[in-house]
């Protein structure tokens, strides 16, 4: 994996579960590199968003399209702060 931390971060994910999850539980989503492990994506979000990470949550997803065929996978993290942090970035969404 690329040691760059913004090559294992795609993408933050803003949806009304994530603003609800971010509001209550100090939880943050991200689209992230298939190949990229807990560990990796902890660091990459620590060093982009210069934070302190608590846990960090994965699942791999699916993306079906309407017609035939699929489209790439994709991973998902959940990560979530230690109790006094917070991005400053979603703050202003």
């Amino acid at each position: 994996m690329s040691s760059d931390p913004r090559s294992i971060i795609r993408k933050v994910l803003i949806t009304e579960k994530g603003t609800t999850m971010r509001e209550t539980l100090r939880q943050y989503f991200f689209e992230v590199a298939r190949d990229a492990n807990k560990i990796e994506i902890k660091r990459a979000v620590e060093a982009v968003f210069h934070v302190k990470v608590d846990s960090v949550q994965t699942m791999q997803l699916q993306r079906q399209g309407r017609t035939a065929g699929r489209r790439n996978d994709w991973k998902k993290a959940i990560v979530t702060l230690k109790p006094d942090q917070k991005i400053e970035l979603f703050e202003q969404i």
